[in-house]
């Protein structure tokens, strides 16, 4: 695995990652109601989640962590609490980048969606989580535990430094896979730009040997 945005010197993202994100997640209700203006399955719409994966890969690289699979074939984006002096800018910056990928009517919709999740978001989880932003493998890579593979450096890290994690899911699939990680659903939610239910859960940091132990296999 590639491990990124700790203390090594910044890289381009993988652009093949982007990709597979897309093809792992472009019928997820966030993604799929945040690009429907585009035209589902179009060439358009296509574009533009790739533009919003690789905006997502750069912000972790950048700013958080990101775990890459060699191939391109998966990836996890982390996103890191920061001071609001710093977040501000970032966040205006990477609004400005998704408009001009989404257009003026999906970035619309993108911040009403980002706006609804944070404030329930909002007392469930420690400030100082860190936040699974994305993680996705490639549809015909899927069940050979990459999903698994690109967490673990990261959940490593958090459980060294003590620190929870948490995430959103609208797939209840996926929650069984995250709960063999540790993670635990908090809450539930229908979101009403989707029109879709979804869970936040949250990963309490594990004492290392535990972190470090073999789970059943993964089918991400």
């Amino acid at each position: 695995m590639s491990r990124r945005g700790s203390d090594e010197p910044r890289v381009p993202a993988d652009r093949r990652a982007a990709t597979a994100l897309y093809r792992s997640l472009r019928d997820d209700p966030f993604y799929a109601t945040i690009a429907a203006s585009l035209g589902p399955g179009t060439a358009e719409f296509e574009r533009a989640l790739v533009r919003h994966f690789e905006i997502a890969l750069d912000e972790a690289e950048t700013s958080g962590r990101l775990v890459v699979d060699p191939d391109g074939r998966a990836a996890a984006a982390w996103v890191l609490p920061a001071p609001p002096d710093a977040a501000r800018p970032a966040r205006q910056a990477k609004e400005a980048a998704l408009g001009e990928a989404l257009g003026e009517a999906g970035l619309a919709t993108y911040r009403r969606i980002v706006a609804f999740m944070g404030e329930r978001a909002r007392g469930q989880v420690p400030t100082d989580a860190w936040y699974l932003s994305i993680v996705g493998v490639a549809p015909e890579a899927q069940g050979r535990g990459l999903g698994r593979q690109v967490l673990e450096p990261t959940l490593a890290e958090l459980d060294a430094a003590a620190r929870s994690g948490y995430l959103e899911t609208f797939s209840r699939r996926s929650e069984s896979f995250y709960g063999r990680l540790g993670f635990e659903t908090v809450s539930r939610h229908d979101e009403p730009a989707t029109g879709a239910g979804y869970a936040i859960m949250r990963r309490r940091p594990r004492p290392a040997s535990a972190s470090t132990a073999p789970g059943p296999a993964s089918t991400a």
